[in-house]
């Protein structure tokens, strides 16, 4: 079969024949129709994410929409290394149905990102109706659909950080943080809405930006009630460590905790699948799409993603 095939760890991959996948108990062959270039797929080929696996030939890909034998539609995922998703045929070991409503691009799309922030809204940070939520990344793929949980959720007030702020213009948002701003005007917004009162970050960013929001939280105590607030870590595009003095938590009344699948139950993912497809059905969750055919994932395998997501037809 034809596959994008990672040769060397940290190079883009290359439109090449590969050995078929062969099924084991428990997978059944999938024909692959759309697979989305997420963030994670790259930091695994490159070796880089802890679930990278050794050198040598592979093909990248974690999930992935396709058909099977009696021509339904089916999302899928777990493939056994070296085999992966970006290829005309996979071995999974999970399918769930797609909604009829559902799109192939826009299902590949918006499962691995929706989820993120389904799980980090719902599951991780048990947002409750009324909350005021931060969104740190706010204008990436998975920053947009968090918004867009958040409200589903029902926060009173959500509050967006990110440099694209002609992006969060657009977005249903009640307030707007510049992050391309000087680091004191990042920190004098941060403080107003710390004081106003904030119950969740989401984090897409990490490194100083969430350096200056734990500041900011503590500068916004006030000493005739606390307010609780939780802490998501989701990713680290600006930076993979933070540096926590001790008086900051001290002032603040903070639970942080990450969100990926070493923190959140098998089951706890896969039962929140069909829930956030058929959102995505109703247009209740939208998303930004840039298809791509898969002969071109060389070319478009580094490609900066500006709000909309790259998904592999094939």
């Amino acid at each position: 079969m034809q596959a994008a095939v990672v040769n060397v760890p940290g190079q883009a991959p290359k439109f090449q024949a590969f050995p078929d996948p062969e099924p084991t108990d428990g997978e059944t062959v999938v024909q692959v129709r759309a697979v989305g270039l997420h963030p994670v797929v790259k930091a695994i080929a490159s070796g880089a994410h802890y679930s990278s696996a050794a050198s040598g030939p592979a093909i990248p890909g974690i999930d992935g929409v396709g058909t099977l034998k009696d021509g339904s539609r089916v999302y899928f995922g777990f493939v056994r290394k070296p085999w992966g998703t970006i290829a005309e045929r996979a071995a999974a070991g999970k399918l769930i149905p797609l909604p009829d409503g559902l799109d192939d691009v826009t299902a590949a799309a918006i499962a691995n990102p929706g989820m993120s922030a389904w799980l980090t809204l719902k599951d991780r940070a048990e947002l409750t109706h009324g909350e005021a939520v931060l969104i740190m990344g706010a204008t990436g793929v998975a920053g947009q659909l968090a918004i867009q949980v958040a409200r589903h959720l029902g926060a009173k007030r959500v509050i967006a950080a990110g440099r694209n702020v002609d992006a969060l213009a657009k977005a249903d948002v009640d307030g707007i943080i510049a992050l391309n701003q000087t680091e004191e005007a990042i920190r004098e917004a941060l403080i107003e809405e710390a004081v106003a009162g904030i119950d969740v970050v989401v984090d897409y960013l990490w490194g100083r930006p969430t350096e200056l929001v734990l500041e900011a939280l503590a500068k916004g105590f006030r000493p005739e009630g606390s307010r609780k607030t939780r802490l998501v870590e989701v990713g680290e595009s600006a930076g993979k460590t933070i540096a926590l003095p001790g008086a900051v938590l001290r002032s603040i009344d903070l639970t942080l905790m990450g969100s990926g699948f070493g923190a959140v139950p098998l089951d706890g993912v896969l039962a929140a699948i069909p829930a956030l497809f058929d959102l995505a059905a109703k247009k209740t969750l939208t998303i930004g799409v840039e298809p791509v055919a898969v002969a071109d994932v060389e070319q478009a395998w580094n490609r900066v993603e500006k709000g909309r997501r790259i998904v592999f037809e094939l």
